[in-house]
């Protein structure tokens, strides 16, 4: 069900205090000071998707504040956008220990989370940051050295947006070579966002479904980190 733009912001708020912060649905609870819903504006019509917080995230309960979260906001201003002008958010909402990779269970408890987020901010663009988000979004097993800079018309949680995987920002600072992959890739959301605007999506693929009642633990996924 589509939810008025004005309505979003409290929608979201509802759902992150009535299921969200409290969220016990796997381990990581226990080991984590805070969740980490999301951030940015409920009603944007851009928004990124990482992989999970890191130590800083989960001791501020804001996503991309470290290292990664600076050059994602330099990335931003390159567009002419701030974190103001879009939503960001993670796969998981709590830290796995040690920053390790999340983990098939736990993508499957929290999964439900990102999909609401999804269904009442109504994104037009999904940026994808990574392996995770984009195997998870795209309901594919496609690694994002593969599809990074490929958009595709998709359905996720039941909204109609169009997916565009790119890089996880660590994977610049890991590999500075990248980095330009990733400002070519970032030059391209005006455009995508200005031809989404012009025309939906024609014939999404089915796509991720939509928020069931409860998460339903499936087949694992590969594990191959931010690359």
């Amino acid at each position: 069900m589509d939810t008025p733009a004005t309505d979003r912001a409290a929608a979201l708020a509802a759902y992150h205090a009535a299921h969200v912060v409290n969220c016990e649905r796997c381990p990581l609870h226990a080991t984590r000071t805070q969740v980490v819903t999301g951030s940015g504006d409920p009603n944007a019509a851009i928004m990124f998707v990482g992989e999970a917080p890191g130590y800083h995230e989960d001791r501020l309960g804001v996503p991309f504040v470290g290292q990664a979260g600076k050059l994602l906001d330099r990335l931003l201003e390159g567009i002419g956008l701030t974190r103001q002008d879009v939503f960001v958010a993670n796969v998981l909402k709590c830290r796995p220990p040690e920053n390790r990779d999340p983990q098939p269970a736990e993508i499957a408890a929290c999964q439900d989370h990102l999909f609401r987020q999804v269904a009442i901010i109504q994104p037009r663009l999904i940026c994808t940051l990574g392996n995770f988000a984009t195997k998870l979004l795209s309901g594919r097993a496609d690694g994002i050295s593969r599809v990074h800079g490929c958009e595709l018309a998709t359905s996720v949680g039941g909204t109609p947006t169009l997916l565009y995987p790119l890089y996880h920002p660590a994977a610049a600072l890991y590999t500075p070579a990248m980095r330009s992959v990733l400002e070519e890739d970032f030059a391209r959301i005006p455009a995508l966002i200005a031809q989404v605007d012009e025309s939906a999506p024609a014939a999404p693929s089915e796509g991720v479904p939509a928020p069931a009642e409860a998460p339903v633990a499936g087949d694992p996924v590969q594990q191959l980190g931010l690359f």
